[in-house]
């Protein structure tokens, strides 16, 4: 167990710079969310369910993370800062970071639709801050959610997400996902909002429309002047 621990935390000061030691991890919300939760989790299944929620209730006072008794959360699971709700039916694969204000959520009670109700984030998908994650979607292995988009569709495999809907951005020269871990999901020197390409190539054309108006205007110009 206590080799657990240390690999632990050895993979959330590998995803965050800021702590100087393993005990210093040891003061981290998020840290002590995922370790209530895991006793939650187990009396759930074990149908204590007023155990396992005031067990919820008494972390989600300590940390300001709401983590249900019921969800389903893999090894090396990390939440950087509070403010997180994860719901009944979300399943969390190995490897995951998540943000402050971030939300995975369910569909509405309202359609009668039990069972799966809630996302599943793949295995080392990285969840941005203030993100919306909602229905029983899937987000895939590597993914990446960037800050306050708000996903209702499933995400491929290695792919960035940014925006409301949230739509996949567009890489310069189709080069392939950065394997390496980026902080928040997002790195802007390589990835861009697809709305913001589509506004700076519309930008692109309207200057090139505007230089060939310009030279067809000297054109004639010229050529008033020389008759």
């Amino acid at each position: 167990m206590a080799a657990r621990l240390m690999r632990y935390l050895d993979s959330i000061k590998a995803r965050d710079p800021a702590p100087r030691s393993r005990a210093e991890i040891l003061t981290y919300p998020g840290v002590w969310a995922v370790a209530f939760h895991k006793v939650a989790h187990r009396l759930f299944r074990a149908r204590w369910y007023f155990a396992a929620r005031a067990i919820n209730h008494f972390s989600r006072f300590l940390t300001a993370i709401d983590i249900h008794p019921g969800a389903t959360i893999g090894r090396h699971f990390f939440i950087d800062h509070g403010f997180v709700v994860i719901g009944e039916t979300a399943r969390i694969g190995d490897g995951v970071t998540i943000y402050q204000n971030v939300t995975l959520g369910g569909t509405s009670p309202d359609n009668g639709v039990a069972g799966k109700r809630h996302p599943t984030i793949g295995d080392g998908a990285i969840i941005g801050s203030g993100a919306q994650v909602l229905g029983p979607i899937t987000v895939g292995v590597r993914a990446r959610v960037g800050a306050n988009a708000v996903v209702t569709k499933d995400v491929p495999d290695g792919t960035t997400v940014v925006g409301i809907p949230a739509r996949p951005t567009v890489v310069e020269g189709g080069q392939a996902t950065d394997p390496r871990f980026v902080p928040y999901g997002t790195p802007c020197r390589d990835t861009f909002d697809p709305q913001t390409q589509r506004v700076e190539l519309l930008r692109c054309e309207v200057e090139t429309l505007r230089r060939r108006l310009d030279e067809l205007l000297a054109e004639q110009r010229d050529h008033r002047d020389s008759a």
